[in-house]
């Protein structure tokens, strides 16, 4: 299973010294570009994107994870964390089944 990074110079450099290959982006242009070079790519498995860099091509990100079903796209929080006005995985739970855990 072959993993592929997309975020900020310090976000891919960290995943790069794990042995991660991936595109270092800084503009909503540059994101499209390497999504695209992502999916193209018959042996990435797992695309792995920061959040605030998904945010720049949501449409983009939402269609593809919601019409096909590899590779997995997984957003990431950047070098600042996690992006508080997001629901957390817990929170989502917790709303899909109605009850807390």
């Amino acid at each position: 299973m072959q993993y592929y990074v997309i975020g900020g110079e310090d976000v891919v450099l960290g995943f790069h010294m794990a042995g991660v290959a991936g595109s270092a982006v800084h503009d909503e242009e540059e994101v499209k570009e390497s999504f695209r070079e992502a999916l193209s790519r018959s042996d990435v498995s797992v695309i792995l994107i920061e959040e605030s860099m998904a945010d720049l091509i949501r449409d983009d990100v939402d269609n593809y994870i919601f019409s096909h079903e590899f590779p997995l796209i997984c957003e990431i929080p950047g070098t600042q964390g996690r992006d508080q006005s997001r629901p957390s995985l817990r929170d989502l739970a917790v709303r899909a089944m109605g009850v807390k855990i």
